[in-house]
């Protein structure tokens, strides 16, 4: 497991963004994959949550995750939630204490978030369209609605593909130009293909809401050695699926 700095500074959280090992899934979901929606055998998913969710609190009610759809929606947990649904969203915000909320990926980037005088955190799952649909932008007005303060809110970003290993196309970029020029700058050239830097445009949307305590972890997915699922990594090597990373906070 991986923790973030400063979300470890804040004494009222946990938090982890998992690593791929310490699980029960076998073959190419070796071993802590997290994701309901592979088709690796649902039991041993299961199973890994629940390692999971003992790592982070022994006590903590079961892990809320979402059925992640690549968008810019969110869902908000207060007192009067179901805890047992799993919502269409791609984050999830809430000021409810001893509920671990939880996204998945394997390349897109996991943001974890806490306003530590609000008590408030979220968890965001960052792919290109989510990002490029400002779902970074609306949770945090949300949470500015509820009495946030940007200055006191610190955001994590991490383990996700780094700009050397995500290649796009041409379309890909004048769809980010189109959208604001200045994007331009997280494009990069190199041997005659084009990458985009996913972690530092999903830093800048942060940095446009006035989040100034940023985290961005720097650690690539699809690089082996850091032992972390990749859906980029699971295609190059021809897989037919990919385990999920689970990344977590939670209110003590």
């Amino acid at each position: 497991m991986i923790r973030s700095k400063k979300l470890s500074k804040i004494k009222n959280i946990k938090h982890g963004f998992f690593k791929k090992t310490g699980g029960k899934s076998k073959k190419i979901y070796t071993s802590l994959n997290c994701g309901l929606g592979s088709k690796d055998n649902p039991s041993n998913v299961k199973r890994n949550l629940q390692i999971v969710k003992k790592k982070i609190s022994k006590t903590a009610k079961n892990i809320f995750l979402l059925h992640q759809i690549h968008s810019n929606k969110f869902v908000y947990i207060d007192k009067k939630s179901n805890l047992k649904s799993k919502p269409k969203a791609d984050a999830v915000i809430t000021n409810q204490k001893n509920i671990p909320i939880g996204i998945l990926t394997a390349d897109c980037v996991p943001i974890l978030i806490c306003d530590n005088k609000k008590h408030f955190i979220a968890a965001i799952h960052a792919g290109w369209k989510g990002a490029y649909k400002d779902i970074i932008n609306k949770v945090i007005s949300f949470m500015i609605k509820k009495g946030s303060n940007p200055s006191n809110i610190t955001a994590a970003i991490g383990p996700a593909i780094s700009v050397k290993n995500y290649e796009v196309k041409e379309d890909f970029k004048k769809k980010f130009i189109k959208k604001d020029k200045k994007n331009n700058k997280f494009f990069k050239i190199k041997n005659k293909k084009l990458y985009f830097d996913l972690p530092n445009y999903v830093k800048s949307s942060l940095l446009k809401n006035k989040i100034k305590n940023i985290e961005l972890m720097n650690i690539d997915t699809f690089r082996i050695n850091n032992n972390l699922f990749s859906a980029r990594r699971a295609l190059k090597l021809n897989h037919d699926d990919y385990g999920r990373n689970i990344s977590i906070i939670m209110l003590n």
